[in-house]
């Protein structure tokens, strides 16, 4: 029908219908953001596993250079996943650097632990020549400092991507008398 009129009537509920349904949609999404896609912190813990190498050298200058394999447990807590790219860790003693720690780059799934194998080049004679070292070895104990910055792609539902940059700091307590390591890992996600 050519001239028909549309009723006004109609035309106010389908607007007041979408509008209910617009409201209660962004209500769902805000809610479940702020609860079950709001981004956590992911947990680091890193695991000495073994004593690979040892180099001394005497001439023409002295240095001590310890090789320690590592494992790296990366638990993701997010409902998304996170694949960075390759990366150093570095491993500081009172302000020192005395390790790097290469960490490839992988995908760590969506609330799923990853495991890394990796090694930490620790320069020892970096550590002995530390004003510090005599007063520490003599207390039993060595307090060292990683960090690690991570960049990558943060996943979620396989549709929504985001670039983040996830912060890691450990701090490492070595006890001598024991022979045991304790280690405190603080991660903080940036999206």
């Amino acid at each position: 029908m050519p001239g028909a009129k549309r009723s006004p009537k109609g035309l106010k509920i389908c607007c007041a219908t979408t509008f209910v349904l617009l409201i209660v949609f962004t209500i769902v999404c805000v809610t479940l953001y702020f609860t079950m896609f709001k981004p956590k912190q992911p947990q680091v813990t890193a695991h000495p596993v073994s004593l690979e190498n040892i180099e001394v050298r005497i001439f023409p200058a002295f240095s001590l250079n310890v090789t320690i394999g590592l494992v790296v447990t990366i638990n993701n807590r997010n409902y998304g996943s996170f694949k960075y790219q390759n990366s150093t860790s570095y491993v500081d003693y009172h302000g020192t650097n005395i390790a790097e720690v290469p960490i490839e780059g992988e995908t760590v799934p969506a609330r799923r632990k990853l495991n890394l194998s990796t090694y930490a080049n620790v320069a020892a004679d970096k550590l002995i020549t530390n004003s510090h070292f005599l007063s520490d070895l003599i207390a039993g104990s060595f307090n060292l400092t990683s960090t690690a910055t991570l960049h990558g792609k943060a996943t979620a539902l396989k549709i929504f991507k985001h670039k983040a940059k996830i912060l890691n700091t450990c701090d490492i307590s070595i006890f001598i008398h024991n022979q045991s390591l304790e280690s405190n890992c603080y991660s903080k996600i940036k999206l």
